[in-house]
């Protein structure tokens, strides 16, 4: 009995202690504090660095020769890959049958002035008779006639040897500009028709190059655009050749294209380069280099606070307590900083360490911001 006693009484205290720890343990586990993190405030500074453009040459002019008459082609007048001149033969197509076509409509001509002749003296002597009451006057009216429809035979006939005068000139093929002149696609011999397609015929000196910029660039291309008006010419746009080396002469910005293409969001600037010794080949892949001089306004942030997801690059920014994702669009990256282009403000605070704990909108504890870069170079 007395040890029926004592085990309930143990039982009793272990329930107790039991209901005891249970009540202590409704409140859970404490959440972490949220993750120290040191920011940097975004400011302009100060940077002279070179941004890439992948590029590609392309003729300030250039023109397809393509036949306007059907024939073969019996005269080549040039060597391929030879300048040419503005007004020089290129091509000589048969021009037997336009030959036979402007005399046979000469011949016509003088057909039709020799019945327009004919039909003029009829109309003068029916109106001299006319005058006396010789004849009727609906003959003397059928006579007129007769002699408007001889005058309108004679100006068809003429337009019908301008039109085949035309088609003989047709037949001989000339430089449109000066330029140079690439490898014929028929030889001699070979049957020709409209829009066939002979050679082509390409300005090569200056040479223009081709960039796309992004839509946040144009205004910093409008100033460079306005600079180059003025004749100035300076080291801002300079290219680098497929193996690596600068080119010798300084380039210029000829032109900002008139739309923005809304599938990319860019939009083209054509440059101009001197090409006295042909070294830039149209169609020709290269680099163009765009220097940022030390004036302008640039906003640098340190490259550990980038993130990068799926190809594109984001900043977390921080405000109330909470760092909040920002997509950015960045530069050229400069020792151990990066320009942004654009997704980012003057003044705004970025997480540099303790980046890789965050999530969009986390709560973060922000240390003391980090010290501002110095000016890159």
């Amino acid at each position: 009995m007395r040890n029926s006693l004592q085990w309930i009484g143990f039982m009793s205290v272990a329930a107790a202690f039991s209901l005891i720890s249970c009540g202590g343990n409704n409140a859970g586990p404490k959440a972490p504090p949220p993750p120290a993190v040191s920011v940097y405030t975004v400011q302009p500074g100060d940077a002279t660095y070179y941004d890439l453009y992948p590029a590609t040459a392309t003729p300030l002019n250039q023109v397809d020769i393509k036949p306007q008459v059907s024939g073969n082609i019996v005269g080549i007048y040039f060597k391929d890959g030879q300048v040419v001149r503005k007004g020089q033969k290129l091509y000589e197509i048969d021009q037997q049958q336009y030959v036979a076509a402007v005399e046979q409509a000469k011949a016509n001509v003088a057909v039709a002035k020799a019945n327009l002749a004919k039909s003029q003296q009829d109309a003068d002597r029916y109106e001299e008779l006319s005058k006396q009451d010789a004849i009727a006057k609906q003959t003397l009216d059928h006579q007129v006639a007769d002699l408007e429809a001889n005058k309108r035979q004679v100006q068809a006939a003429e337009a019908n040897v301008a039109s085949v005068q035309t088609n003989l000139n047709y037949s001989s093929i000339y430089a449109p500009f000066n330029g140079t002149i690439g490898i014929s696609q028929v030889k001699i011999g070979t049957g020709v028709y409209p829009q066939t397609l002979l050679n082509s015929v390409s300005t090569t000196d200056p040479m223009a190059v081709d960039i796309a910029i992004d839509q946040a660039e144009i205004p910093q291309f409008e100033r460079y655009f306005e600079k180059g008006t003025k004749g100035s010419k300076d080291s801002t746009f300079t290219a680098v050749l497929p193996d690596g080396s600068i080119y010798p002469y300084l380039g210029q910005l000829y032109l900002l294209d008139r739309s923005i293409d809304p599938t990319t969001g860019t939009l083209k600037a054509r440059i101009t380069f001197p090409n006295p010794k042909d070294e830039l080949k149209a169609g020709l892949t290269t680099n163009i280099r765009v220097k940022h001089q030390a004036g302008d306004t640039t906003l640098l942030i340190p490259f550990k606070a980038v993130v990068e997801t799926l190809g594109e690059y984001f900043v977390f920014v921080t405000e109330n307590g909470h760092a909040y994702q920002h997509k950015v669009v960045l530069g050229t990256r400069i020792g151990g900083n990066i320009v942004v282009k654009s997704g980012l403000k003057q003044g705004e605070q970025i997480v540099t360490e303790g980046v890789q704990k965050l999530r969009d909108s986390s709560a973060v504890n922000v240390g003391a911001p980090a010290p501002k870069g110095p000016a890159a170079k």
